[in-house]
């Protein structure tokens, strides 16, 4: 037989790209038979807006195409390169093009027939999904739109169990319905379990439990020599792998039970996957956060600390690969990180030999200021103590000193990093009295060059910790009244903003560190979080508002506060959860800050998802440009 050569390298290079990697080797094959090949020179047209929609959507194998928009002026929205799928409007909803696609170079494009594809598209929901993400994309719909798919949301004010997925046994102990009573009991023995599935091709038939044996057995209702089919509980209970905590609570409480047994797709007809008793489900909510908390408040030594710390990075690990929201999951670790911090200045203070010779507050500063601090990234801290007398100044500031550096060795001992820059209570510049910690930020406020917007830009997120909370709402009374109608001070807050390097260039492409020991790696802290975290620091000052130190919130209450751009703080919001679970993913991955990317490590899924996010701080800071008229480009 002829192979069909042309075919088959379509079929080569489909492969490689989603959703093409996506489908079986026959679904691939079959479209790669009926692929169209186009060429279209430097500046043709694949499609013009409002056209009406094609029989086909496109991917592009080799040049670039360009997405425009009319306007004023014909706007370039995006370009693709190879790989990328456009024109999938006929595929989606089957309505006029909304932007125009061109060719900026010589490009080759295959044509993907609808009437080929479209069944498959409907049938296979990680195709559809990836599809539909990138037409949100091309399409520079709105990250918070109710027609789009929400990529990383689920409902965050469900109860944390409803979508805690339970761990259950992977390989219990089976056996067929001829095995006697007494060979069960002896592999129950063996294999330390309190029950034995009993199963017929591999799928559950029956179910026994050392209750069985008790009740049934050994109060001589039947001998021992008797088939466990005697004795065993039929039908059984199956359930789905994805079972959750509190759905695995209901089943018991309602069938009365203290084991379910887990099957591929919770039928009884399908094979066995697993066991989970009442025991498992009680240890998994041992390793809660909520006993995690108990069991900081309990302990007495830094040691212990610690390994209750890494407990919590193996939940943060377990949450996010059950795709809890990342905003509860910054909020369940925020509250692990307050509560240890609390922990250790209270097992400073006892260590301290002489009393405490006046009130203090101790200060989060940072990501951790925010409630942002989900990996075991560096400190930042500072210290407030009350105006005490000229002549006891310098003891007291020597002993809040010496105490900082207690809880500075104890967080560094649990696995918080020291802070290279020195942002720590335990610098003297940062251990002050209230006056000078007003005196301080009013010099920032008033005079602000380019040391001083620096660290505003730091401090200005601070959150009391520990102690006494008065003296922080003294600072912030300070704060707010200087900034109040500030301009200079804004624009100089605002300009900053704007400094910080964009995260595509020109040609939509990540633009990576060129030198150092992260080349060629993408920084989305630099990049993507801090643009999106300045910006709203900036207007939540502005508005005058307090209480509000964590990005989302700071958002949220902007929509509150001016309702005609809610649609942008909106997206600012779902950019930001964006960046901030795929930086907590790195980190868990590489160990590290998960700060730098490196883009191999980026599906072509991801990096869709990331670009169709990076809009937002466009946004936005088109909107800090313009309301305080900012001359930084």
């Amino acid at each position: 037989m002829t192979k069909n050569t042309l075919s088959d390298r379509i079929f080569d290079f489909l492969k490689n790209y989603p959703p093409f990697n996506m489908l079986s080797k026959q679904e691939l094959l079959d479209i790669s038979e009926q692929v169209q090949i186009f060429y279209f020179d430097k500046n043709e047209s694949c499609f013009k807006e409002n056209d009406i929609a094609q029989d086909r959507f496109y991917i592009l194998h080799e040049g670039a195409i360009g997405l425009f928009r009319a306007a004023e002026k014909e706007l370039l929205i995006d370009i693709c390169d190879e790989g990328d799928v456009f024109g999938l409007r006929p595929l989606i909803n089957n309505e006029k093009y909304m932007m125009s696609a061109k060719a900026v170079e010589e490009s080759i494009v295959y044509g993907i027939p609808i009437t080929v594809f479209k069944s498959i598209y409907d049938k296979n929901p990680k195709v559809s999904n990836y599809l539909i993400s990138c037409f949100a994309s091309n399409d520079i719909q709105t990250l918070h739109d109710p027609k789009q798919p929400k990529f990383f949301s689920v409902d965050e004010n469900r109860d944390f169990h409803d979508m805690q997925r339970v761990s259950f046994t992977k390989k219990p102990a089976i056996c067929p319905p001829e095995t006697t009573i007494q060979n069960a009991a002896l592999l129950m023995t063996r294999k330390k379990t309190g029950c034995l599935i009993i199963t017929e091709n591999g799928k559950p038939v029956g179910i026994i439990t050392d209750r069985d044996i008790r009740t049934k057995v050994a109060t001589g209702k039947f001998d021992s020599n008797c088939l466990v089919s005697n004795i065993m509980s039929a039908p059984v209970k199956t359930f789905p792998e994805d079972i959750t905590v509190t759905e695995a609570q209901m089943a018991m409480l309602n069938h009365s039970i203290g084991h379910l047994c887990i099957t591929k797709d919770g039928k009884a007809d399908s094979k066995v996957k697993g066991i989970l008793s009442d025991r498992d489900l009680l240890v998994m909510q041992g390793n809660s956060p909520t006993v995690l908390v108990r069991e900081i408040k309990r302990t007495e030594s830094v040691k212990s600390l610690k390994f209750i710390r890494e407990n919590a990075n193996q939940l943060l690990e377990s949450y996010l690969h059950q795709n809890i929201p990342i905003l509860l999951v910054s909020k369940i670790i925020s509250e692990i990180n307050d509560v240890l911090t609390k922990r250790i200045i209270e097992l400073a203070l006892e260590d301290m030999k002489s009393p405490l010779p006046c009130a203090f507050v101790w200060l989060a500063i940072g990501s951790q200021g925010r409630q942002e601090q989900l990996l075991l990234t560096d400190q930042d801290h500072a210290l407030i103590f009350e105006n005490v007398e000229e002549n006891r100044y310098e003891v007291v500031k020597n002993y809040f000193l010496k105490l900082a550096k207690k809880v500075s060795k104890s967080l560094n001992l649990v696995g918080f990093e020291y802070c290279g820059a020195d942002m720590m209570a335990s610098n003297p510049r940062w251990c002050l009295s209230i006056d000078e910690w007003k005196r301080q930020f009013t010099r920032w406020i008033n005079e602000p060059g380019d040391e001083e917007i620096r660290l505003s830009s730091i401090f200005f997120d601070y959150r009391p910790v520990f102690g006494n909370r008065a003296l922080s709402e003294q600072l912030t009374d300070c704060i707010l009244s200087q900034v109040n109608k500030n301009q200079i001070f804004l624009t100089s807050l605002g300009n900053n903003t704007l400094r910080k390097p964009t995260p595509l260039g020109f040609f939509r492409q990540f633009l990576l560190e060129k030198n150092g020991e992260h080349k060629d790696s993408f920084d989305i802290k630099v990049r993507a979080l801090m643009p999106l975290i300045d910006a709203a620091r900036l207007i939540i000052l502005d508005h005058g508002v307090r209480s509000y130190n964590n990005s989302i919130q700071r958002y949220e209450r902007l929509v509150e506060l001016e309702p005609q751009n809610k649609e942008l703080y909106t997206d600012c919001i779902e950019a930001f959860k964006v960046f901030l679970l795929y930086r907590t993913k790195q980190g868990l991955a590489n160990n590290d800050s998960g700060r730098f990317i490196k883009l191999e490590s980026l599906s072509k899924v991801d990096r869709v998802i990331l670009k169709s996010s990076f809009q937002a701080i466009s946004d936005i800071q088109e909107l800090l440009k313009i309301r305080y008229n900012l001359y930084f480009y």
